[in-house]
């Protein structure tokens, strides 16, 4: 017999995280009132709209049955990044800076996604509560709003398993401890950590306390929204290279990092998916590294290289040099870095590179399979076995990720984008990254794509901060008939 849906579940628990964002829209507000800006009245009329609201939900969903099944789940974590989205743009329509909504729902989107492309054109006019708010928007979304809420909806008598399992990237996740509210608290004691750390060294190392504050959050959240229209080219050397450090780390499985801090470093240096991470991050950046000293003659090309192939592969999209000017090759190098992604578990885009590995393994087995038709050959990741369903997973995963950019592609062309674009745009918000190659190049600047395109774009986003299965799984029957 099929169950009958929990929608006093769903706007209960959207209604207690719709009170987290209300809670978070306090900081920018204060800083409205400190700098004295004239948007303070937007942020009040925001935060009071998303208050009410929260409480109104919460209201809707009293009684609700507490226990959440994979369905409510699903239908949770898919959509609370929209309600998010919807009051998340409050503050830039109200306050006048993005008056259309289709902007503003675009830049909130690319905020809590951490996708960190904007449609500002001028990014440094904005005021420090609308710059603080994009900065924010990342942090919050870089972790997930789920692994957030499941340290606090035990409170409220509601349990986290399903929404953890559906909000974590990858192919896999692991338990620091029997609880998982306990392993979600473990993850933000970490993040915050990490954000503060980065804060304070940028700050020591030349940047200004409100810059610093910015920059620590969208590098540790992997978004790659910047307070200057020039991303990271202002900046002296040591602060890139601190941004480079800390974007290396965001990417590392945060369960390993967690390890790595517990003083077990063996855990980390044993993960086969941080090696081929790290080892991607060190040969793209020694690759445009040497191709950038090889045609400029200069030593901080080493720099450049490095921080755009650690930006690209973590889908941080912060950039230290417009590499739209190198040549084509190393372009389209970084075009390809689009795809690839960090580790699962971690705050980065893209395809993730445990995928990418066991799909390189999966390929060299059946190579040998076809030499020696009557060997056994497994394929092992991290000394397991891998079964043929977390293969086919991936093989599924594969297929869907280049479905969806094929079909976005088109939807750009028909848009009246150049084909080149139009796939550099589909590869950019999938994977989440933010900067794109041709007319957006490293700009991450879409303010002049056509408001269909945006709205395509918003979808492609969240897709792909979803890791794709999450949103098919809604529109399968399988799900509801359960």
């Amino acid at each position: 017999m099929t169950r009958t849906f929990n929608w006093r579940l769903v706007f209960k628990t959207m209604g207690v995280l719709t009170t987290l964002e209300a809670i978070f829209m306090l900081v920018p507000t204060f800083a409205a009132w400190w700098y004295d800006e004239a948007d303070f009245g937007a942020w009040i009329a925001a935060s009071a709209v998303t208050w009410i609201s929260s409480w109104w939900m919460v209201g809707a969903g009293r009684k609700a049955e507490k226990r959440v099944t994979e369905r409510e789940g699903y239908v949770i974590v898919a959509t609370v990044w929209v309600v998010y989205s919807l009051f998340g743009l409050l503050p830039f329509y109200l306050s006048g800076c993005l008056p259309s909504v289709t902007d503003a729902w675009y830049e909130t989107m690319a905020g809590f996604t951490t996708t960190g492309s904007t449609v500002f054109t001028d990014v440094a006019a904005q005021s420090h509560s609308i710059l603080l708010w994009r900065a924010l928007m990342q942090w919050i979304g870089g972790m997930g709003i789920i692994v957030l809420s499941v340290a606090i909806l035990p409170m409220f008598g509601l349990g986290g398993m399903q929404l953890y399992s559906a909000e974590v990237t990858g192919v896999s996740y692991e338990k620091l401890s029997p609880r998982i509210a306990d392993t979600a608290k473990h993850m933000w004691i970490t993040y915050i950590g990490l954000t503060l750390m980065e804060g304070v060294l940028l700050y020591i190392f030349g940047m200004n306390k409100f810059d610093s504050v910015c920059y620590s959050m969208s590098t540790i959240s992997t978004g790659g929204f910047a307070t200057h229209n020039d991303s990271m080219i202002g900046f002296n050397a040591a602060i890139q290279w601190i941004i480079f450090v800390f974007m290396l780390l965001s990417a590392i499985n945060f369960t390993q990092l967690i390890y790595l801090f517990r003083g077990r470093p063996q855990r980390l240096l044993k993960d086969e998916e941080t090696r081929w991470y790290v080892g991607a991050c060190v040969g793209f950046g020694l690759i445009l590294a040497i191709g950038l000293l090889i045609n400029t003659h200069q030593l901080d090309s080493i720099r450049i290289g490095f921080f755009t192939a650690v930006s690209t592969i973590t889908s941080t999209g912060f950039v230290a040099s417009d590499y739209m000017l190198w040549p084509p090759v190393l372009w389209m190098i970084v075009f390809f870095m689009m795809f690839t992604g960090g580790s699962s578990g971690s705050t980065a885009g893209g395809i993730k590179w445990i995928r990418l590995a066991i799909f390189a393994k999966s390929a060299s087995a059946e190579i040998k399979r076809r030499v020696h038709p009557n060997a056994v050959i497994p394929v092992r990741f991290n000394g397991m076995t891998i079964s043929e369903s977390a293969a086919s997973n991936i093989v599924a995963f594969m297929f869907f990720y280049a479905l969806i950019i094929i079909l976005a592609s088109i939807s750009f062309c028909a848009c009246g984008i150049g084909f080149d674009e139009s796939i550099g745009i589909a590869v950019s918000m999938i994977g989440n990254v933010g900067v794109s190659i041709g007319q957006w190049g490293s700009s991450g600047c879409y303010e002049a794509l056509p408001d269909v395109a945006k709205w395509v774009a918003t979808v492609v986003m969240i897709i792909g901060r979803l890791e794709i299965f999450t949103v098919i799984l809604l529109f399968s029957r399988s799900l509801w008939r359960k």
